[in-house]
């Protein structure tokens, strides 16, 4: 089937296919009213639907030009002020960015194929968080219907979405919606070119003396006339004097006039930014309080798709909601989680009270509605109680083959969001999404595997899915796309059976989208740490994200605090590429993530009872603080341990030298066990003034004990606790002991204790960042001993005997 790109007509269907995965998952599934025609419009269609051929017949000859009127070039400069068809930007699209991009002198071309692709390309700022290709869409407006070009669009359209229709497929699910939303293909009365004329030249009569009900029906009739007519209509001077009659009049303007009047500017595609705008969000401001719920959210849904920010209206239709949330319907509540989505901002207690009305009708509603709830408090940042993700989980899991995989990324979204671990739907969406992934597009794969990553869930099927269906599409991912695929590839620790076709891939494409790094630093590292992770160092990409430059760029462009992940990159590097020469961290950024990563943790860890109770334990079995250190050994990793040395016997070295003050050490005894202290090693330890010795005896004996202190009634003179003091800084371990009685630590142990958190769902295989440590800790010299969070939080419960037994064998036995 060739693609067919064009503009909707009023009252017919568009031949666009803006719906990729409503078509490829519902194909065979026929919603409430709905045939299968309505989601797949087919070349038979097509040739029978008269109005349709007319407007492919009209954008051939026309080759995607449209010719602006001559009469607006002549107008005054106040009509200019309002003329319509200077703004030919996209809703959501910045005006400096558009300038940027197009040349005064070529904006004229486009009008048409800009209208064209409308429902094609949308803009970052009209919905955050989906992003496309500017190239690609622009690509596909200017492609003659029947070219090579064009055939080849319907192999990528599983890559098209329209961020405007996709999100309301409910919509079409309950009659009730069409009271309270705009439907862009109802029908009504198409007027014709010479119609439009007529009214366009009544209005440049009668301008004085037009009445505000006449206002309103030219608005409404001059809003039905053919879209490609449209551009022609926003250009002229008797448009822009009517937009400008309309403002002079709106305090006549009842709220049905109102209404009536937003749809007309929605029909026509109004710039988003035009200052006539701000008018009639202050005017519909001053009626918020008139206006029944259903208005409201009609004039919100309206205010969506003209992409005009109207935060002075919602601030006030929220208070307006504080009041009456009570009176919400199911299918006004849906509507209305939706809209406060695609707005991202609300107060937290009105979501908490929207809440509330979810729970009442949780059992009435259907799947996309479920995820239409999903995707406004994802939006929204606003959780959902563990209850109700349950109740979701469980209405997706009992028909899940009949939910839309937009749907399903939705509500997968808000469980990465709650961290609710739904057992019985993680199973059966990893029985449903093998078989969709290929047909999805790389936005949905990412958030789908995103969402495995966040959960901890490794579910090999997927990924494997995942990791096959990508190479050949790679080009289509965004910066941000190939990110988040590789950080969930490395946080699961999963390499898929194409390993090297799938990482080669995707740090080709890292390459490409080198200008899109620019400007999205933070994902750039994220990439670099995600292949960290699996143990890819790309170096030419790692000396760059380390440069000055990038490092500057980061930390002035970025609206994230990204000092912790180059300090894990740089750390890492340090350690696992002993060849790389490149570009560093500079010690005063190294300093700075150090104590971030070390405040944190240790906060973290001294909050935790089952730590707490493990160090004291230690420290008693091997004889006090001296002997353990509870410290980040690679600090880079962000998590810390307890470090353990031991000598030749195997016996605990007390190398901890915060643990004991100077001035006490030179007032014990040393009594070390296993080692014979000679006078000349004593000579060594009190070199200095003569006459000046320790009024006390200095045994040395051999037994089973650790290395211990006992303090003496004899205090040395000043001069001899002097040399000792002097001496004990100057050696590298800390105890009595000379240099030359000490040996190295032969064992270096990291004990580690663990949480679930830093494995797999359900399994003992490690996380990515925490499998990365042990690696780093094994190569510089480190024996690992795991305290398991399912091995030593049971032992709570039982007997210090058993704790310290268990704790013994966990030491002794890993140094063997």
């Amino acid at each position: 089937m060739a693609l067919v790109i064009c503009r909707r007509l009023p009252g017919s269907f568009c031949g666009t296919p803006p719906r990729p995965a409503l078509i490829k998952h519902h194909i065979n599934k026929k919603l409430p009213g709905q045939t299968c025609e309505d989601c797949v419009l087919t070349a038979k269609t097509i040739s029978t639907d008269t109005r349709m051929a007319a407007t492919l017949r009209l954008l051939k000859s026309l080759g995607y030009r449209a010719f602006c009127n001559p009469f607006a070039c002549s107008t005054t400069q106040s009509v200019a002020y309002w003329n319509v068809g200077s703004y030919t930007w996209h809703r959501g699209q910045d005006t400096s960015e558009h300038n940027s991009l197009c040349h005064p002198a070529e904006k004229a071309e486009n009008i048409c194929s800009t209208s064209c692709s409308r429902r094609i390309l949308t803009t970052n700022s009209a919905l955050p968080g989906v992003e496309f290709s500017r190239a690609f869409a622009s690509k596909a407006s200017m492609l003659n219907p029947g070219s090579p070009r064009a055939m080849k669009v319907d192999e990528e359209n599983i890559e098209v979405f329209d961020s405007f229709e996709d999100p309301r497929i409910f919509l079409q699910l309950r009659p009730e919606y069409q009271l309270h939303s705009y439907n862009r293909s109802e029908p009504c009365h198409p007027l014709s070119v010479s119609e439009g004329d007529l009214i366009l030249h009544k209005v440049t009569v009668y301008r004085d003396n037009l009445q505000p009900q006449i206002i309103v029906d030219y608005f409404c009739k001059l809003s039905s006339m053919p879209s490609e007519q449209h551009p022609v209509l926003l250009s002229s001077a008797s448009f822009a004097m009517l937009c400008q009659l309309s403002v002079k009049n709106i305090q006549l303007f009842d709220v049905p006039d109102l209404i009536n009047i937003l749809k007309a500017f929605v029909s026509l595609g109004i710039p988003h930014s035009h200052s006539m705008l701000d008018v009639y969000e202050t005017r519909f401001c001053h009626k918020v309080w008139e206006m029944s719920l259903d208005q409201l959210l009609l004039v919100a849904d309206l205010w969506r798709y003209l992409g005009h920010r109207v935060p002075r209206f919602f601030k006030i239709f929220f208070s307006y909601l504080n009041l009456h949330w009570k009176d919400l319907s199911l299918s006004q509540l849906i509507h209305l989680i939706y809209i406060i989505g695609e707005n991202r901002q609300v107060p937290q207690d009105l979501m908490q009270k929207l809440e509330s009305l979810i729970l009442k009708y949780i059992d009435f509603i259907n799947l996309e509605e479920a995820g239409a709830i999903c995707l406004g408090f994802f939006k929204s940042s606003s959780g959902l109680s563990e209850f109700i993700m349950r109740k979701i989980g469980d209405l997706a899991c009992a028909d899940m083959q009949h939910l839309s995989s937009y749907a399903l990324v939705n509500i997968l979204k808000m469980f990465r969001f709650t961290h609710v671990d739904h057992v019985s739907f993680m199973k059966r969406f990893g029985q449903i999404a093998p078989q969709r992934i290929p047909s999805l597009g790389v936005q949905g794969v990412m958030h789908l595997t995103l969402a495995c990553s966040a959960l901890h869930i490794l579910d090999e099927g997927v990924m494997n899915a995942v990791a096959a269906s990508l190479p050949p599409r790679v080009a289509y991912c965004r910066s941000k796309d190939v990110a988040k695929i590789l950080w969930s590839f490395g946080t699961l620790n999963y390499k898929p059976p194409n390993a090297e076709e799938f990482y080669s891939s995707l740090i080709n494409e890292i390459h490409r989208k080198m200008p899109e790094f620019h400007r999205y630093p933070e994902h750039l590292l994220t990439c670099l740490l995600g292949l960290a992770f699996s143990e890819y160092f790309p170096i030419e990409l790692i000396n760059f994200a380390l440069s000055p430059g990038f490092v500057r760029l980061a930390q002035e462009r970025s609206k994230f605090e990204l000092t912790k992940e180059l300090y894990t990159l740089d750390g890492t590097v340090g350690i696992e590429c002993p060849d790389y020469r490149g570009n560093r961290l500079s010690s005063h950024l190294q300093q700075e993530g150090f104590e971030k990563l070390w405040n944190l943790a240790r906060k973290d860890m001294s909050s935790k009872p089952e730590f707490l109770e493990a160090l004291f334990l230690l420290e008693t079995m091997l004889g006090g603080p001296q002997y353990i250190k509870h410290h980040m050994i690679l600090p880079h990793t962000r998590s810390s341990d307890l470090e353990v040395q031991l000598d030749v016997n195997m016996k605990p070295l007390p190398f901890n030298r915060e643990a004991t003050s100077t001035e006490d050490a030179a007032k014990l005894k040393l009594k070390h066990v296993g080692v014979s202290l000679t006078d000349d090693l004593m000579n060594q330890l009190l070199k200095g003034k003569s006459g000046g010795p320790f009024q006390g005896e200095i045994e040395s004996e051999t037994g089973q004990q650790p290395m211990e202190f006992e303090k003496k009634t004899a205090i040395p003179s000043e001069g001899s606790l002097y040399n000792v003091t002097d001496r004990l800084e100057a050696v590298e371990m800390v105890g009595l002991c000379p240099p030359d009685c000490v040996q190295a630590p032969q064992v270096k142990l990291a004990i580690q204790l663990t949480n679930k958190n830093q494995y797999c769902y359900g399994s003992r295989d490690l996380l990515g960042l925490h499998n990365m440590k042990r690696r780093q800790l094994n190569r510089i010299g480190y024996r690992v001993v795991e305290l398991s969070h399912w091995e030593w939080l049971p032992l709570l419960k039982r007997t210090r005997f058993e704790k310290l037994a268990f704790l013994h064998e966990k030491v002794f036995t890993s140094a063997l």
